[in-house]
């Protein structure tokens, strides 16, 4: 088989996988035929309720909460947001990822929505958004309200917070846990991103989320970021840049933020153009580094040995990050400049929560 069409299959596709990092004890990397390094992770991690502290619980302090009330909320983001907002009011819609894009197609803000239908605090539905970002974020969606009949708040009494199974089990899944006190939860629902990434629980801020769930214990939100990077799941402005990030590129689509059925909405031109042609030239994934990186700024060049541009390296914590790496150049070690012009090799994974592509020769282009 033609080395291209492996990384396509690798690549591109239509179906997500599940499995929990090998942060964790779960995973084990396992060489691609092509020599693209893929990172395996065990597909039995979400079934099983989970016994005491087989969870851990990270409070999200770079994560803000934000909520749109009203008769006209969803409508009113269905315009703003790359996916289709109407699935909050389906049985099995209680939270939905999406980018909201400039006019040129570019990410602006990565949003979770949560729908509050019986919420104690009013119907509506909350936003989880960067918290760097949560000032603009209130001016762009004042800028579209126009007449809209809906209320615009923050909620700084909210916190958000992620739970992730410590299971090291290959043969146990976990199921959603039940909490011990499921009326202080505002928000406790499956990360709509991927299974990997667990579940979402969001708090009034004198709440402790140990005593809403009993199986939990708190971690360190710099572990919950390793995660991140080790599977490669962008989150924030650090991996998205605004104004600069594409969609497409970022693999929107790969974690079920997208729809191409919904409608218009802004940014939505180049989007859907981009996803027609089926022409990806670039995409973010997680890169482990030689050494631990220090002093990179975003959009660092990667090269290949040979000196070839290869990609722009994004975020990261220690020897994990984010790049933005040409297919072209995926299965190569790659190397980047570091501070005191040291030079450090990074080499591509591709996460295993990506779908399986369904035909070999079709996809992302290299």
């Amino acid at each position: 088989m033609k080395l291209s069409s492996i990384v396509r299959r690798a690549l591109t596709s239509s179906g997500p996988l599940g499995g929990v990092a090998s942060k964790y004890g779960f995973g084990v990397s396992v060489p691609a035929r092509a020599g693209l390094r893929v990172l395996r992770y065990s597909q039995e991690a979400l079934d099983n309720p989970a016994a005491p502290g087989k969870l851990a619980c990270y409070r999200l302090a770079h994560r803000a909460l934000v909520q749109i009330e009203g008769a006209e909320a969803s409508s009113f983001l269905q315009g703003l947001l790359t996916n289709d907002v109407r699935q909050l009011e389906e049985a099995s819609g209680g939270a939905v990822y999406a980018h909201m894009l400039n006019v040129q197609g570019r990410t602006l803000y990565d949003v979770i929505l949560y729908s509050q239908k019986e919420a104690a605090r009013g119907s509506g539905i909350l936003l989880e958004c960067d918290s760097a970002m949560t000032d603009s974020l209130l001016r762009h969606l004042k800028v579209y309200k126009i007449r809209r009949k809906i209320n615009i708040n923050p909620c700084p009494d909210l916190f958000a917070w992620a739970v992730l199974p410590l299971q090291q089990s290959h043969s146990q899944r976990f199921s959603k846990p039940e909490l011990s006190s499921p009326e202080k939860a505002v928000v406790w629902e499956k990360d709509p991103r991927t299974q990997d990434m667990g579940w979402r629980l969001v708090l009034e801020s004198q709440a402790d989320p140990l005593d809403v769930i009993a199986s939990c214990q708190k971690g360190d939100t710099e572990e919950y970021h390793r995660h991140r990077y080790s599977i490669g799941l962008p989150e924030g402005v650090k991996d998205l840049p605004p104004g600069v990030a594409l969609p497409l590129e970022s693999n929107l689509v790969y974690m079920q933020g997208i729809s191409f059925s919904k409608g218009c909405y802004i940014g939505q031109e180049l989007t859907a153009r981009t996803h027609h042609t089926g022409v990806i030239r670039k995409r973010l994934m997680p890169v482990r580094a030689s050494a631990p990186v220090q002093g990179l700024e975003e959009g660092t060049s990667l090269h290949t040995k040979s000196g070839k541009p290869a990609g722009k390296h994004r975020a990261g914590l220690g020897n994990l990050g984010l790049s933005l790496i040409r297919l072209a150049h995926a299965k190569e070690v790659l190397m980047v400049k570091c501070v005191d012009n040291i030079q450090v090799t990074l080499e591509a994974s591709v996460p295993n929560w990506w779908p399986e592509n369904e035909k070999s020769d079709s996809g992302a282009s290299t």
